[in-house]
């Protein structure tokens, strides 16, 4: 079968694969072989524009065809990708110059340099809908020579310098973008990656390795990325050879466990990456009856993450007691206490429950994340088994785009969520959960606290939060521990567990790679001969 054919074939399979006993008749069927490599993961990509661009299925596309200023190691060192070398921080920490290559060219053949990188780090800027992430601190983008870009502060920041890794701000060509400059171009990318796209479409999308790329060339013949809507069919198109890869981003639990075991066979490939991903529980601040930092504190000690992460992922995630995942940490550290359902109940019986009196918590779990219900479940259990006399948990069940619009409105007493950092440092985990703008008390009434659902803030944090950003070294870290030490006594968010991203190939192909910031880099995956 042709690789066209083999995508139209994928493209029915993700209306059609919803019966197991298709899908056992189709695993019969011998793998398919294409110089092309097509890889599969979950949901839809509606942009491609970077200023735009927040889905896992986008981020990754986007880190195939496009690449940032730095990249982060595996230790979390900064390493030049498209800058010659380390930033130079100058004027007390308010200027920030990079050197950039010299031999990069756009996918349209433009030349990159510093006009380029200034013409989409302004257009981030003014038009980006995740430009929350600079937190104001880029008062001015400059061209200090034809290869030299100097960023003006509005304030020391050393957290910038990880943000520079990230694909969001991955350039843009200037002579494509002349147009859009203040709009968003969604279908289309020119960057300097790896890879150029040459057909994009909402379910799959056409990726040809780039010939004058500045590094070193893709080691395949191209990626058919296709985006499969259902669990099942992502499952069974990998087992039946019509993927090559597999992505585990939505797949459900059991079928992870099912594709781990079968690498552990040697019957597929199978790659880990760092886990940066987080899920947590979001718990309503500023009103009854979770205004009461007793409730809050109650619910932290009533969580059992090691039987969760087991009943949920069968062990494939890790329990979590922190908002920053430990691989961003110099040290471990574990604020949010461990299980303990008899110091929940003395919570809960000082706070007035228990006996005649039960607190009945709506608990809401998105109905489109598997993981979300196994949870919710599992904690209703877990609850109702050790403390069904102070404390009871009724299950909602909400669609993930309504919860994401309903959030800041304060809609949800208790929410399960995820969040991955947009670029791997512990502000980035930080501040977009705690970050208070204005606050009155221990209530933000507005920032990203009051955004994320939560309405927490507490006295000096974000001054805390202001200065961290500021240090460097053991000083920065400290502060940084500090801030989520108060963040566990305030008990607004529960850190439920970690999420490494994993990716499963047929035996013919390489073991799958992932970069420091958790992406597949598809230019490594290769045929074995």
């Amino acid at each position: 079968m042709s690789s066209s054919g083999r995508r139209d074939s994928l493209l029915w399979a993700a209306a059609l694969f919803a019966c197991s006993l298709a899908l056992s008749q189709v695993a019969c069927q011998p793998p398919r072989r294409s110089e092309r490599l097509v890889v599969a993961s979950a949901g839809k990509i509606t942009s491609l524009d970077p200023a735009q661009a927040s889905t896992f299925d986008a981020l990754q596309l986007l880190s195939a065809l496009g690449e940032p200023l730095y990249q982060l190691d595996h230790k979390g060192e900064l390493e030049p990708r498209l800058a010659s070398a380390p930033p130079q921080i100058s004027d007390g920490g308010f200027t920030i110059s990079i050197p950039l290559r010299r031999d990069v060219l756009f996918h349209d053949g433009t030349q990159f340099n510093a006009a380029a990188m200034a013409f989409s780090l302004r257009r981030f800027l003014s038009i980006g809908t995740l430009n929350y992430v600079v937190g104001g601190r880029i008062a001015a983008v400059e061209t200090a020579g034809p290869y030299l870009l100097r960023l003006r502060l509005t304030r020391p920041s050393t957290s910038l310098e990880g943000l520079l890794s990230s694909i969001n701000l991955t350039p843009v060509s200037p002579t494509a973008y002349a147009k859009h400059r203040d709009q968003f171009l969604n279908k289309q990318f020119i960057g300097t990656g790896p890879y150029r796209l040459t057909s994009f479409q909402t379910q799959q999308q056409r990726l040809e390795p780039f010939q004058q790329y500045w590094s070193t060339q893709a080691s395949n013949a191209g990626i058919d990325f296709i985006n499969l809507s259902n669990s099942t069919a992502l499952f069974g198109a990998l087992r039946s050879g019509e993927v090559d890869v597999l992505l585990s981003n939505s797949l459900d639990e059991d079928q992870r466990l099912a594709l781990h075991r079968l690498a552990k066979q040697g019957k597929l490939r199978e790659g880990e990456g760092p886990a940066l991903e987080i899920g947590y529980i979001t718990l309503l601040s500023n009103a009854p009856p979770l205004n009461q930092p007793l409730l809050r504190q109650a619910l932290a000690y009533s969580l059992d993450r090691q039987l969760m992460v087991k009943r949920v992922s069968y062990g494939l995630r890790r329990p979590l007691r922190s908002l920053v995942p430990p691989n961003l940490q110099a040290e471990p550290l574990t604020p949010w206490p461990s299980y303990n359902p008899q110091r929940a109940k003395q919570l809960l019986k000082k706070a007035g429950y228990c006996g005649t009196q039960t607190l009945t918590l709506p608990f809401t779990f998105r109905s489109n994340v598997p993981a979300d219900k196994l949870l919710a479940l599992t904690w209703q259990a877990q609850v109702e088994r050790d403390l069904s006399d102070c404390l009871t948990l009724k299950l909602n069940s909400v669609e993930s785009t309504t919860v994401y619009r309903q959030l800041g409105e304060g809609a949800f007493q208790a929410v399960i969520l995820e969040w991955r950092g947009a670029y791997p440092d512990p502000e980035a985990y930080l501040a977009p959960l705690l970050s208070c703008s204005k606050a009155n008390g221990s209530v933000c009434e507005e920032g990203e606290a009051a955004i994320s659902g939560s309405f927490w803030t507490a006295d000096g944090l974000e001054t805390s939060l202001r200065y961290s950003d500021e240090l460097r070294g053991p000083d920065r870290l400290h502060q940084l521990r500090e801030i989520e030490r108060s963040a566990a006594g305030g008990a607004a968010y529960l850190p439920i567990w970690l999420v490494a991203p994993r990716a499963w190939a047929q035996r013919r192909l390489s073991k799958p790679e992932f970069d420091g910031s958790g992406h597949l880099m598809l230019q490594h995956l290769r045929e074995l001969h």
